[in-house]
C-alpha cells in the first residue's frame, strides 16, 4: 500500500494557486477531471485542491499540531516562516520542540512544514 493524494477543499482557485503555486512553490501538473480544481505534485504524491461553496475547518485546539492537517517535509524551514510572515500568514512553532510549523492555507486548511 502506499499514499497518493490528498484533497483539499478551496473556495478561491486564484487565491489558492496564489499559496501552493506561489508561495510555497509547488508544481500545478495536468488534472483530467472537468470540475473546478487545482493539482499539485508534491513528491511522489499529490495535492488535489477542489473548489467547494465553503470549507469547514476543524480547528479544535489551539495548538494547531493536534488537529487534523497535512505535512509536508521542506529543504529551508527558516526561509519558509519569513515568506509566511512576509505573506501575512500567521503560523505556529511545533510544541513538541521539533524543528516544525504549522500553517492554515487560505481557507484554514492546516499545513505541517518540517525541516527535511
Amino acid at each position: 500500500m502506499r499514499g497518493l493524494h490528498v484533497a483539499l477543499n478551496v473556495t478561491d482557485l486564484d487565491r489558492a494557486a496564489e499559496f501552493y503555486g506561489g508561495l510555497l512553490g509547488l508544481e500545478l501538473i495536468d488534472r483530467p477531471l472537468k470540475f473546478p480544481g487545482l493539482w499539485y505534485a508534491i513528491g511522489d504524491w499529490q495535492i488535489h485542491l477542489i473548489v467547494a461553496p465553503q470549507v469547514v475547518n476543524s480547528i479544535q485546539d489551539d495548538r494547531w499540531g493536534r488537529n487534523a492537517h497535512l505535512a509536508i517535509a521542506v529543504d529551508d524551514l527558516e526561509t519558509l516562516k519569513t515568506q509566511l510572515t512576509e505573506a501575512g500568514i500567521s503560523w505556529q512553532a511545533s510544541a513538541s520542540g521539533r524543528a516544525a510549523i504549522f500553517a492554515p492555507d487560505p481557507d484554514g486548511n492546516l499545513l505541517e512544514f518540517q525541516q527535511s
